[in-house]
């Protein structure tokens, strides 16, 4: 699956108020795998920025003067994000931003006609998903990376591409991890499988009783259960308690 985690700033609060985009930050996501491809523009708005807007993003109207206006990058973008799923944090704000442009430039240019956005991707609203998994608790992106301890100290002010890189650890954070790795039968797909993933599989033969299984030393499983109960404070629930045979375990302890 292709996911963009996408964020945007903006010159202020609701488009229809003809406040536009200043910068689209955005990062791919394969498998659920970072490819490190990314995309990422400020754009001239065509109108001045709100003092407020500027103090949460720090974009000023000269930073923005001399950059390309929606019209020019709007075609790169869109090829960029058309038929991904995206993932954003409080999606209806950015997707109405990013139709408005579209909206605009169509009025405009006639074709050929850009967006709507959810009539051509997916839209994941990381906000809803965070909302639904921690009810009553606060779901800001700060409030996540704090719950999930994702390190966001570089984040003084918001920018759309540092805000993408940190949803993205964030979103892995909450769906479960970074990957899954998918094995076939045959050792040719399990090749291939590993090829997609940049990983190597080989398949050993062991004869039983060759593989021989090292059990954790009393501090390894002190480190391990102090780590389960740093994920019991942070989010109210711990998967590995669903197995109560395994160490560190509620029913272990």
């Amino acid at each position: 699956m292709r996911q963009i985690i996408l964020d945007t700033e903006t010159t202020g609060i609701d488009p229809r108020d003809g406040h536009r985009l200043i910068e689209i930050g955005a990062v791919e996501m394969v498998n659920r795998r970072l490819t490190g491809n990314r995309y990422h523009q400020y754009i001239n708005p065509e109108r001045d920025i709100e003092a407020e807007a500027v103090g949460v993003h720090g974009i000023t109207n000269e930073r923005v003067a001399e950059e390309p206006v929606f019209a020019e990058i709007a075609d790169a973008f869109w090829a960029f994000i058309e038929g991904a799923e995206l993932v954003i944090h409080n999606a209806p704000f950015d997707v109405g931003f990013i139709d408005h442009e579209f909206g605009m430039l169509n009025a405009r240019r006639g074709e050929p006609r850009l967006g709507p956005v959810a009539d051509h991707c997916r839209i994941l609203d990381t906000l809803t998903l965070a909302r639904d998994k921690h009810p009553g608790q606060r779901n800001s992106l700060d409030a996540l990376c704090k719950r999930y301890e994702i390190d966001n100290g570089h984040r003084v002010l918001h920018g759309a591409l540092l805000d993408a890189e940190i949803l993205a650890d964030v979103y892995l954070a909450m769906t479960g991890g970074q990957t899954m790795l998918s094995l076939d039968a045959s050792a040719t797909s399990e090749g291939r499988a590993g090829e997609q993933q940049g990983m190597a599989i080989r398949r050993l033969s062991l004869s039983p009783g060759q593989l021989r299984v090292v059990p954790p030393d009393e501090a390894e499983l002190a480190a391990h259960r102090a780590k389960l109960d740093r994920i019991r404070d942070a989010t109210g629930e711990c998967r590995w308690d669903a197995h109560p045979g395994l160490p560190g375990g509620e029913a272990s302890r």
